[in-house]
């Protein structure tokens, strides 16, 4: 009998270590994983803007050198998750909160594709395509600050991937002619919308009184406005004073909140986390100082304006220098 339990035993012991052998030759590699996605990455970049160095370490970091349950079953590789919009199949799993929604792909391609598309389509993510598609430090910080990740390292999570494994030398591949202020061909030009998931875009770093969320943009804690919601509410909800919330957000007295709008729940900042800014449509040097979480006085100071001046489409605001005489 003991010997017949032995020889369970040891076919067992063979059975796992055959199985957790075979699991690690699936594993694949950081350089098997550039090979298999870095001409997707590079026609991604022609397409829509975004630096295949970016594109493919983004790729690497988010689904663990495509190893991760999400990027293996649902051929996520970037963590999106299912947001209203999306129709297709679902994936299940753990993430900021408990059985979160991802979105689940026919291929790895398809994942990138939407990845550009999420990227060009969200209003936070706008002044990325106005950097240099060399410039792939400056889109590592300018992701993080516009809430793509939570984690403080995010940015030179990046820049390492990209400089270790040498990714910038695809963005030598970009096809079209770069874009330049003032200098934007139509065809280069991006649509954005503004989305109405935003609150489901940026990654919640607390859960405040009555389930409201706080989140990061150019890292300073903000929150979303509440249909119904007023001054007092956010204020009570957050233990803070309506006279903080009017302060840091630069709003008048009589300014009427609006709904899905950041409110900022510190002072802003000096500096916007891009070098600059091209007015758009139906844009307030107020929402731009919002969207940028830049204090509204810093913004009419570094382009030389006086408060209330008028601006127009196309308008060039330098958010981190002062413009040039």
């Amino acid at each position: 009998m003991k010997l017949l339990r032995g020889c369970i035993l040891l076919i067992l012991f063979f059975i796992l270590n055959n199985s957790f052998a075979q699991d690690e030759r699936k594993l694949i590699t950081v350089k098997e994983y550039i090979d298999l996605y870095k001409d997707i990455a590079i026609k991604e970049m022609n397409v829509y803007r975004i630096p295949a160095s970016i594109t493919l370490a983004q790729g690497l970091l988010e689904s663990n050198t495509g190893n991760s349950d999400l990027a293996v079953k649902a051929n996520n590789h970037f963590g999106i998750k299912c947001h209203k919009e999306w129709t297709g199949e679902t994936y299940i799993k753990d993430d900021d909160t408990k059985d979160e929604c991802f979105r689940v792909y026919k291929t790895a391609e398809e994942s990138f594709k939407d990845h550009s598309n999420f990227l060009r389509t969200r209003s936070r993510y706008a002044t990325l395509f106005y950097l240099k598609i060399t410039d792939y430090k400056a889109w590592a910080e300018g992701l993080k600050a516009a809430g793509y990740a939570t984690n403080p390292r995010y940015p030179q999570q990046l820049i390492k991937l990209i400089e270790d494994n040498c990714l910038y030398e695809y963005d030598s591949g970009y096809q079209k002619q770069e874009i330049v202020v003032n200098q934007i061909p139509e065809k280069a030009l991006v649509t954005f919308k503004v989305s109405d998931d935003d609150d489901e875009d940026f990654k919640s770093i607390s859960i405040e009184g009555n389930n409201r969320r706080v989140y990061l943009n150019n890292e300073l804690r903000f929150t979303f406005v509440k249909e119904d919601d007023s001054f007092q509410k956010i204020a009570d909800d957050l233990e803070m004073t309506t006279g903080q919330l009017y302060r840091y957000n630069d709003f008048p007295q009589d300014y009427k909140l609006k709904t899905g709008e950041k409110v900022y729940l510190e002072s802003k900042r000096r500096k916007g986390f891009a070098e600059f800014h091209i007015v758009q449509k139906g844009e307030t040097m107020l929402g731009i100082s919002q969207l940028y979480g830049m204090k509204l006085k810093q913004l009419y100071k570094k382009n030389r304006l006086k408060p209330g001046a008028i601006i127009k489409v196309g308008q060039k605001l330098w958010l981190r220098k002062k413009k040039p005489e």
